[in-house]
C-alpha cells in the first residue's frame, strides 16, 4: 500500500513525468537523497516503479505481484472503489464477483447489504458474504489457484453461463492510453469476459496505479465495460476515449480520517 503520502505523490509525480531523478525527488520533497530511496523501495518491490540509473520510472507493462503482497498495495484507494459500489449494489440484487483482492475488498464492502445473491470463483469472496443478511452464494468448482484460492478452468466458465446477474464486478491489472482493459493472466481474462457476458451491468474497479500501463493480455475494448471506478481521475485524453465508447467513469472518494 501507500505506507505514506510521499509515495502517494511520488507515484504521481512519476505518472506525470514518466521518469523522476533521485536528486530531483529529494528537492521536491526537501528531504536526503537517502530518505527517497527508503521511500520508493517498497514501490518498486510492488513493481509500481522501476529502477534505473539515478532515478525511477513506471513500468511499461504492469505483471501481478503474489496476491499477499497485492492485498496490502493501494489499500487507501482500494477501500474507497470498494464502498462506491457497494453503495450502487441494492440489497436483494444478484451479482458476479471475481477473486481479485480489489474484488475481496469489494465483498467486505458488500457485507452491509442483505438479500444478495452472489456468483464467484473466490473461496475468499464466498467466505466473507456466505451466512450474512440472508444472502445467497454460489461458488464455481474447478483447480485451485495457490495464489488466491480462486477456481479456474472450464468447468468455472460453464458455471457463470448458468446464472443472469444485475451487476459483474472485475478488477483489471492496466487499462492503456487507448482504453484497452488488460490482465495478466489468461484464466483471469477468461472469466471476466464470461462473467460480463452474464450481466446487465459490467463494471470496473482499477485504482490509480493501474491507469496509463499495458499487462499482457486483452480483456476488453472500451465498449465492452458499462462504468470504470477508480480512485483519481484518468489522463483527460484517456476519459475522452472511455467517454466516446460510452463508459461512465466514477472516481471514489477516501473516506476523511
Amino acid at each position: 500500500m501507500f505506507t505514506t503520502l510521499r509515495q502517494s505523490e511520488i507515484l504521481r509525480l512519476v505518472r506525470d513525468e514518466r521518469t523522476c531523478t533521485i536528486t530531483d525527488l529529494a528537492a521536491r520533497f526537501e528531504v536526503s537523497d537517502e530518505t527517497i530511496r527508503r521511500t520508493i523501495k517498497p514501490l518498486i518491490a510492488d513493481g509500481l516503479l522501476i529502477k534505473v540509473h539515478g532515478g525511477v520510472m513506471l513500468p511499461e507493462r504492469l505483471d501481478e505481484p503474489p496476491f499477499p503482497r497485492r492485498m496490502g498495495t493501494s489499500l487507501e484507494g482500494k477501500r474507497a472503489m470498494a464502498a462506491h459500489i457497494a453503495g450502487r449494489v441494492r440489497d436483494g440484487e444478484s451479482l458476479i464477483i471475481e477473486g481479485g483482492t480489489t474484488c475481496l475488498r469489494i465483498a467486505e464492502a458488500l457485507a452491509a447489504r442483505s438479500r444478495l445473491t452472489v456468483v464467484t470463483h473466490s473461496i475468499e469472496v464466498a467466505r466473507v458474504l456466505n451466512a450474512r443478511n440472508g444472502n445467497r452464494v454460489f461458488i464455481a468448482g474447478g483447480e485451485l489457484r495457490a495464489d488466491d484460492s480462486a477456481a479456474f478452468g472450464d468447468s468455472v466458465l460453464a458455471f457463470l453461463r448458468q446464472f443472469r446477474v444485475r451487476h459483474a464486478i472485475v478488477s483489471v491489472t492496466a487499462i492503456d492510453l487507448q482504453g484497452r482493459f488488460m490482465d495478466a493472466l489468461p484464466a483471469d481474462v477468461a472469466f471476466a469476459q464470461a462473467a460480463f457476458a452474464q450481466a446487465e451491468r459490467r463494471i470496473v474497479a482499477a485504482d490509480r496505479a493501474k491507469i496509463g500501463h499495458s499487462a499482457l493480455l486483452h480483456v476488453f475494448e472500451p465498449d465492452g465495460v458499462d462504468l470504470l471506478v477508480t480512485d483519481e481521475a484518468p489522463p483527460p485524453a484517456l476519459a475522452q476515449v472511455l467517454a466516446a465508447a460510452g463508459v461512465e467513469i466514477e472516481v471514489a472518494a477516501a473516506a476523511a480520517l
